[in-house]
């Protein structure tokens, strides 16, 4: 509320021929425009997209090599062992694989590392594992691009390695230019290999895996087949690995959103059961903020495994215990989270460490499943990249993860400063790092000291779609926005905002008071409800600044203000609020200035 920067997007076009061909407001043309879609056959696509415009997956370098390796092995009877990842696309991905391979007579099964005993990635324990099991070929998904040595040790052992991956690669900088590493695998699908023909490659690791299984169909079948049954697991986890919501992977989540609504996976159905969103109206945000976390939560606290036998179960008993069990340690997961947010932010505040540009902030008794989670409470309530760092299994050896602000690129940082770590990855907003007790405060100084970050970069910045007067919102528009959905990364929920915009009345709501309900006065004299989730403490403290503690009391209290001493600048988006039948407009206030 103090700290915030608000811009206007002016990007140009010529909305009312925007709005005329399509049939749209001229508010949605520039909500479209300011997204970067531009001409008709983008616009077209952006609105009516369907499955016939993915991605052809022969496109995706190495995936048809990769399809017909795998059909080799399946034909001669060779072992194949999956390597996933604890996460929520790794689970995916692995669920996929394993699915397809199966169909076509795989001798197939699933390893997903334990977080705390494995740790991220292709680890030596998991290969020599897959040589005492007679494991002829191993299949990576979600990792294994930055496994180079672990790789060279596979192949000494005499056994095949196809690597399917969507993160970053490898690389060290020589006098500017980067030079790549790769492992020698057999083969290697990921479409962030420079060179790769892939057109959109911001696509999560279950998207890579699911290309592959498609072009082996194709191998088995002859004829081209997007298996669609998969579709809703490949939604889930461009939603819950928070990939951008553009080109195909906004197709991705739209279609795979109807899927999940009417899913026929059992274990999906269990846990939308018992997350209460059965029958609901599938958004992206259900997925990232509740179904997702569940299946996350796993992986975290326990095993991913019993994740993947959710999604792999098709008894009912079993995948509703399943789900109600990860319901469980996700409830375990929040409340562990909020207990170390605030040992973090105790650590900033009486520390002093407001002063550094980026923080690492080490706390050992911090579960490491968690690390990311709460260093991203922290970006959040600071503006300012964070890592968390937390003990390891092994003495003297610390584990966390960071997450960014869009002007820092947290890879690239950890790169620059790798002499410090034993490993690191990960992606411009979120990265991994596993170092030596004895060096993290050489790394700490070392990470500030060649940060280029300004005071104005730690200022959250708000980017207003359109200033639209409260007046202009009518139930039709708001209806009309629909078609911006999936909303997510990349393609934000559209923003607006209003100058003087008169508040009537405030009123403190909820079990745990957190909403803050105001009257709001339109310009053609209407009033209108505006909800304010932000912390109430702050909102109300921020308005007393502002008007004064006797106009503040006066507000609270019920009576009604008309005039201008109580006018505000707001930040909001419309939704319609239907209450035994009755629809009502309301705005949700993000920011107030």
């Amino acid at each position: 509320m103090n700290n915030s920067i608000w811009t206007v997007c002016a990007k140009r076009a010529d909305f009312k021929q925007i709005a005329d061909t399509f049939g749209i407001d001229q508010v949605t043309a520039r909500i479209i425009r300011n997204r970067d879609i531009t001409g008709e056959d983008a616009i077209r696509t952006y609105l009516y997209g369907t499955l016939a415009d993915l991605t052809d997956p022969h496109l995706l370098g190495n995936a048809r090599e990769a399809a017909r390796m795998l059909l080799d092995h399946i034909r001669r009877g060779r072992k194949v062992r999956i390597i996933g990842d604890y996460d929520i696309d790794g689970v995916c991905a692995a669920c996929i694989l394993y699915q397809e391979l199966q169909r076509h007579g795989a001798d197939v099964d699933v390893e997903i590392p334990d977080r705390i005993r494995d740790g991220y990635g292709l680890h030596m324990t998991l290969i020599e594992r897959a040589h005492r099991d007679g494991i002829d070929t191993i299949l990576t998904c979600d990792n294994g691009i930055s496994a180079i040595e672990e790789i060279e040790g596979a192949k000494k052992m005499g056994m095949h390695v196809i690597v399917t991956d969507h993160h970053q690669c490898a690389y060290s900088e020589e006098n500017g230019e980067r030079i790549y590493r790769f492992p020698h695998a057999d083969v290697l699908v990921n479409p962030h290999i420079p060179g790769d023909p892939y057109p959109d490659p911001g696509i999560c690791g279950t998207v890579v895996a699911w290309k592959v299984m498609q072009l082996l169909r194709e191998l088995v079948t002859g004829k081209r087949e997007l298996c669609d049954e998969y579709l809703e697991l490949a939604a889930i986890a461009t939603i819950g690995d928070v990939m951008d919501l553009r080109g195909e992977n906004r197709i991705i989540v739209k279609e795979g959103l109807r899927c999940l609504e009417k899913t026929k996976n059992t274990g999906l159905a269990a846990l939308l059961n018992q997350t209460g969103l059965d029958g609901k109206e599938l958004t992206a945000y259900h997925v990232g903020y509740i179904l997702g976390p569940c299946i996350n939560a796993s992986g975290r606290l326990d095993t991913a495994k019993k994740a993947l036998r959710l999604l792999l179960c098709d008894n009912r008993q079993e995948a509703e215990d399943l789900a109600a069990g990860l319901s469980a340690l996700n409830a375990q997961r929040k409340e562990l989270t909020q207990k170390n947010v605030e040992l973090a932010r105790k650590m900033v505040e009486e520390q002093g460490l407001l002063r550094e540009k980026v923080f690492v902030l080490y706390l050992p008794s911090c579960h490491e499943s968690i690390a990311g989670i709460v260093a991203g409470k922290v970006r959040e309530l600071y503006e300012h990249p964070a890592f968390i760092l937390t003990d390891s299994a092994q003495p003297g050896i610390l584990k966390g993860s960071g997450r960014s602000i869009e002007a820092y690129p947290m890879v690239d940082s950890l790169a620059a400063c790798s002499e410090y770590l034993i490993q690191y990855g990960g992606h411009p907003m979120a990265a991994g790092l596993t170092i030596e007790e004895e060096k993290l405060t050489a790394f700490t100084k070392a990470l500030n000291v060649q940060c280029c970050l300004t005071d104005e970069n730690f200022r959250r910045r708000e980017r207003i779609d359109v200033p639209m007067p409260l007046d202009y919102i009518t139930a039709d528009l708001i209806r009309e926005f629909s078609c911006l959905e999936p909303c997510g990364k990349g393609n934000e929920k559209p923003l607006f905002a209003q100058k003087d915009v008169c508040i009537r009345s405030i009123r403190i709501l909820g079990r745990s008071r957190n909403v803050v309900k105001m009257a709001l006065l339109t310009a053609s004299g209407h009033t209108m409800e505006g909800l304010c989730f932000n912390d109430p403490d702050q909102v109300l403290s921020y308005l007393s600044g502002r008007f004064g503690e006797e106009t503040l009391r006066s507000l609270t209290s019920g009576r009604f203000h008309d005039g201008t001493e109580t006018n505000v600048s707001i930040l909001y988006y419309p939704q319609i609020n239907t209450f035994r039948g009755t629809e009502q407009i309301q705005v949700i206030i993000r920011d107030l200035q």
